[in-house]
């Protein structure tokens, strides 16, 4: 994937995950993109309060990793590098 393709799809992964960040912020939490890897695996940094929460497996399942697989089905997986 060229550079240009790579932050075209960082910036598609990021506004996807505008849909989730009102929810989290409820909860004084936020989520950071950090990268999407070759084998199309999108990396997450937890901010605020999200890190360490015990539901913070859940809410990757069910709330970042549908809010980017249904707008980037090409996405393999999501996961969280905190």
């Amino acid at each position: 994937m060229s550079t240009t393709e790579k932050n075209e799809l960082l910036e598609r992964v990021d506004r996807a995950l505008d849909d989730v960040r009102p929810h989290l912020a409820v909860d004084n939490g936020n989520v950071e993109v950090v990268d999407v890897t070759e084998d199309l695996t999108v990396k997450v940094k937890w901010l605020g309060s999200c890190v360490g929460c015990s539901m913070s497996e859940m809410t990757m399942k069910a709330g970042l990793e549908q809010a980017i697989k249904s707008r980037l089905p090409q996405i393999q997986k999501v996961v969280a590098v905190n």
